[in-house]
């Protein structure tokens, strides 16, 4: 999922947080809302924003739902620009593009 961070929050790309379907797989409607219930903000088309309060619950979610084996590799990593630093905390969960 496409992530970057200003002002210490860190906001994941709309079109890269999963999508909540009716009747849909019960592993990604878990997914959906387990990532939006510890969101600051989860705009139905806007980013979605994590303050640094919760970056390490988020970081042990994305960690258990992607040994979990179903989900695919680049719904559970955050991609930072390269440009950018990722914090220690969301390391084992991140990588640069």
């Amino acid at each position: 999922m496409r992530a970057r961070i200003e002002n210490s929050v860190l906001f994941l790309h709309p079109e890269d947080v999963p999508e909540y379907k009716k009747g849909g797989s019960v592993v990604r409607n878990s997914y959906f809302w387990a990532l939006r219930s510890i969101a600051g903000k989860a705009p139905r088309y806007g980013d979605w924003e994590y303050e640094p309060e919760v970056w390490l619950a988020l970081a042990r979610m994305l960690l258990s739902f992607a040994e979990s084996g179903y989900l695919g590799f680049r719904e559970t990593v955050l991609e930072f620009p390269a440009s950018g630093e990722i914090p220690e905390v969301l390391r084992d969960v991140s990588t640069l593009f």
